[in-house]
């Protein structure tokens, strides 16, 4: 493309005109959603309402059940329209642990915390078996163990060591990290290398699950207890827990798959490399659930009331489900705890948006996106096909939180550079509660990569890391006691703050050009 030296000229000058344009920031509503969300916070009473009182929230389970009709409930009180369980497809299985026991009990007795993975099957009554080490590294490794495994529980030799770290379990951002995102730079996604090394991951993993698969197989087929697993990250008391295999109403039960701390794996391990017999009592009772294989998510609004605008559709969410070692606290109660209280404050404020305002909290997440995922393809576009809905047209913007409890610091702006000037000073109100940096860069591996999908504009928060990968992502310490409250109250004030914006702007936000069609159905 040629440009005229004048038209050059205007071409240069459009960054800095953009960035000059003014936001229409109502000072007064920001005071308002400050004083609600910071002196009279029920962030705290959701939160126990979510966790303690719900219990883990394995999707479709019990447990996520009680938390959606919960937070269904709640925000109609609240006086929010259309709150409703909204099914986004098929999802399968739901299960749930009901009793869990196991100890050592020879060469000497030792109660042992261990968790079950989730749609595993459990154990006739309580069993006292023999541990046998299994020391295969591939497939045809295993054939020495044919015959060998009925009555025993089964442990996989590791090679892995615990390495001590001087690192801190929590921590903050940095102004030097923080100043870091600021300047970065969009880089290639899908370089040579880089497939290079998905492909070495990839086959790695499939030679892991193989060997896995095998073993299980096996061990149904001969009448095995149990299996233990672990990994050096399982140290100090945190167990990092999750599935043993499929959950489709079609898929059987899977084969009893436990998670156990380190330091106990490594010494039962190190008991029979030197031939000391190995006892445990090991006692799992598990319920599957098929008589609503339905998926749901909670859906709620604040109806819009300019004529023009109404239609049109602000969006905030987190997922709601959880895996079940802990009661999903900071993944992603605090998510979906600090959306409730967002749309709380709105409406405790008696805002009238001009934008309708609809709250989601998903489920299916943890399984791959599968509830924000299936709401999309049903109300915006597939990204398979990419034929848009009418709905697609009245979008406006997606906000998400699922990175912990940590206190917001910014946005990431998924590479949609157009809303930098304008999420910039929608922070302004914000930045003396520690909320300044906005980064090009994308975070992966939650809700917000639904939208963004199908062209539609969603942003995750940049948060304080804490102690989230350390100790809570996934682990039995994902609890209410790593809730951090002033944190919590800030990210509900910023982004109530946020949707008021998006909700009564003249224009939507800028989005990125339309992605092509993906056979895959993914988007991402």
């Amino acid at each position: 493309m040629k440009y005229t030296k004048a038209g050059l000229l205007i071409f240069l000058l459009i960054p800095s005109l953009v960035s000059a344009q003014t936001e229409n920031i109502d000072t007064s509503a920001m005071n308002q959603i400050r004083k609600e969300g910071l002196q009279h916070s029920k962030v705290m009473d959701i939160a126990f309402h979510l966790t303690d009182e719900s219990g883990p929230r394995l999707t479709s389970s019990p447990g996520f059940m009680r938390a959606a009709n919960y937070a269904k409930n709640q925000l109609a009180q609240w006086g929010l329209t259309n709150a409703k369980l909204d099914p986004w497809g098929g999802f399968g299985k739901s299960w749930e642990l009901e009793k869990s026991y196991v100890a050592l009990t020879a060469p000497w007795y030792k109660s042992l915390e261990a968790y079950p993975k989730a749609w595993t099957m459990g154990t006739i009554g309580q069993q006292n078996a023999e541990v046998i080490l299994i020391a295969a590294k591939d497939s045809a490794g295993l054939d020495e163990y044919k015959g060998k495994l009925k009555g025993k529980i089964l442990i996989m030799d590791s090679d892995d060591s615990y390495k001590l770290s001087f690192k801190p379990d929590a921590r903050r951002y940095l102004d030097v990290e923080l100043d870091s995102m600021k300047n970065i730079e969009l880089k290639p996604t899908d370089t040579a290398e880089m497939r290079m090394r998905r492909e070495q991951y990839r086959s790695r993993y499939i030679g892991q699950q193989k060997l896995m698969n095998s073993l299980k197989s096996m061990a149904v087929n001969e009448g095995a207890v149990a299996m233990f697993t672990s990994s050096s990250r399982n140290h100090d008391g945190t167990i990092f827990v999750q599935q043993a295999g499929p959950y489709k109403i079609t898929d059987p039960a899977n084969f009893l798959d436990i998670a156990l701390q380190w330091e106990d794996y490594m010494m039962i391990v190190r008991l029979l490399k030197n031939n000391v017999t190995v006892k445990m009592d090991v006692e799992v009772k598990t319920k599957f659930f098929t008589v609503d294989t339905v998926g749901y998510n909670v859906i709620a609004e604040i109806p819009g009331t300019d004529k023009n605008l109404k239609d049109e559709v602000v969006m905030l969410g987190g997922h709601l489900d959880s895996w079940q070692g802990g009661t999903g606290a900071t993944d992603n109660g605090a998510g979906s705890m600090v959306m409730m209280e967002a749309v709380r404050i709105l409406r405790a404020i008696g805002i009238q948006p001009r934008r309708t305002i609809r709250i989601a909290l998903w489920s299916g997440e943890e399984e791959g996106l599968l509830g924000s995922r299936g709401y999309v393809k049903k109300t915006f576009a597939d990204p398979a096909d990419m034929k848009l809905l009418p709905a697609h047209q009245k979008f406006d913007v997606y906000f998400n939180l699922d990175n912990g409890t940590g206190k917001i610091r910014g946005v990431y702006l998924q590479g949609n550079e157009a809303v930098r000037p304008i999420l910039q000073q929608w922070l302004v109100p914000f930045n003396d509660l520690g909320a300044k940096t906005l980064t090009i860069s994308n975070t992966g591996g939650t809700d917000h990569l639904s939208f963004d999908a199908v062209g539609l504009p969603g942003f995750q928060f940049i948060q304080d890391p804490l102690e989230y990968d350390s100790r809570n992502h996934h682990s039995n310490m994902d609890v209410s006691e790593h809730l951090q409250e002033e944190d919590l109250k800030q990210a509900a004030v910023i982004i109530a703050g946020f949707v008021y914006d998006a909700a009564m702007r003249d224009e939507k936000l800028p989005r990125k050009e339309l992605p092509k069609a993906n056979p895959n159905g993914r988007g991402y």
